[in-house]
C-alpha cells in the first residue's frame, strides 16, 4: 500500500528568512530498487519519463534535459516502510495543461494513484512506484498569488479533476507523449525521525527558510522564497532510524547550488555544526539529523 496523501496540514507560520542563495533548487533524487527493469518500464510507461543513460545495475531517467532519478538496482530489496527515508519526490510540470495531459493519461491506462490534491500554491497528483517510492506531479500556481503566505495559503483540498481536465479538447484522446519537456524537481520530501532537530539542519546549518510548519509534525522549507523544496514529516517515522541494508530507499536526494562558493560555504557550516562533509562525485553529501543523505552540488554550466 501507497504513503497517504502528504500534505493534509493547517500550517503555521514559520520565519522565512534564508541564508542560502535564492537560486538554490532540488536536483536529481536517486533510489535503490529492487528489479531495475520492472522500474525503468513503470517509470516509462506510467510516469512519463525516459531513460537518458543505462548501464552497470544504474538508469538514469529524465525528460530529455538533466536527469530527474537515477536507480541503483539492489535485487531483492524491500520498501521500506515505517522509517526515516523519502517520503516522496515531486516533479514540477511547466503549465497546468501538462498536469491535465497527465491526468488524462492515467485515467486511459489505469494509473494507480494516492492521492490528488489543491495545496491552493499548486495542484498535485500522487502514486507509488513498484517499491513504494512515493511519487508527486505537480503544477503551480502564479507565484504572485501566494509568494509571501505560504504558511497562510497552503492547505489540503480536494483536486478539481473536472476543472483540470476542462483545460484538454477531449480528455479521452488527447495523445501522451511523456512528462513535457521543461518538467524538474520541485520538491522532495522527506520521512524524518522528528521535526525540531530537522529545522534546525534544513534552517539553521543549511539556511533554507521556513516557510510553514505544522508543530512536531510536519515541516517546509525552501530557498528563495518559494513554498518549499524540502518537506518533512513524522506522520509514519517518529523516532525512526533509517532503513536497513536490502531496503529500497532513498540513496540522496541533491540540492544545486549556483557556485563552488556557496557549495563549500555551506558545508563549513555542516562542518562547524559538527558533521563531517564526505566528498561525492563532485559534490559534497551531508546527513540530515534522521540520517537523510543530502548532497550539494554545483549547478552545471556551459553546454
Amino acid at each position: 500500500m501507497g504513503p497517504p496523501d502528504p500534505e493534509e496540514v493547517t500550517a503555521a507560520a514559520g520565519p522565512a528568512v534564508a541564508d542560502i542563495p535564492p537560486e538554490t533548487r532540488p536536483g536529481a533524487v536517486h533510489l535503490t530498487v529492487a528489479d531495475l527493469d520492472r522500474s525503468i518500464g513503470y517509470y516509462e510507461s506510467a510516469v512519463g519519463l525516459r531513460v537518458h543513460d543505462r548501464g552497470g545495475g544504474r538508469a538514469a531517467l529524465g525528460t530529455g534535459g538533466e536527469d530527474l532519478l537515477v536507480l541503483f538496482e539492489e535485487p531483492g530489496a524491500r520498501p521500506a516502510r515505517g522509517l526515516s527515508g523519502l517520503y516522496h519526490f515531486a516533479l514540477l510540470v511547466p503549465e497546468r495543461i501538462d498536469l491535465a495531459g497527465w491526468l488524462a493519461h492515467a485515467a486511459r491506462e489505469r494509473v494507480p494513484l494516492v492521492g490528488l490534491s489543491d495545496h491552493f500554491v499548486s495542484e498535485a497528483i500522487y502514486l507509488s512506484d513498484p517499491d513504494e517510492h512515493g511519487i508527486e506531479i505537480y503544477w503551480d500556481r502564479p507565484r504572485d498569488i501566494w509568494e509571501g503566505s505560504v504558511a497562510a495559503r497552503m492547505t489540503t483540498l480536494p483536486l478539481d479533476t473536472r476543472s483540470l481536465l476542462g483545460e484538454l479538447g477531449d480528455p479521452a484522446t488527447e495523445p501522451f507523449e511523456g512528462l513535457a519537456g521543461g518538467t524538474v524537481m520541485g520538491h522532495v520530501h522527506l520521512r524524518v525521525a522528528g521535526i525540531p532537530s530537522t529545522i534546525a539542519f534544513y534552517r539553521d546549518v543549511l539556511g533554507l527558510g521556513l516557510m510553514a510548519s505544522f508543530g512536531e509534525q510536519a515541516a517546509f522549507l525552501s530557498a528563495g522564497g518559494y513554498h518549499h523544496h524540502i518537506g518533512a514529516n513524522t506522520w509514519e517515522s517518529a523516532g525512526a532510524p533509517q532503513a536497513p541494508p536490502g531496503s529500497a530507499t532513498l540513496k540522496q536526494a541533491t540540492l544545486v547550488l549556483p557556485d563552488d562558493a556557496a557549495r563549500d560555504r555551506i558545508a563549513s557550516a555542516v562542518a562547524r555544526a559538527g558533521q563531517e562533509p564526505e566528498p561525492l562525485d563532485g559534490g559534497v553529501l551531508v546527513r540530515d539529523p534522521s540520517g537523510n543523505p543530502i548532497v550539494l552540488q554545483v549547478a552545471a554550466t556551459g553546454p
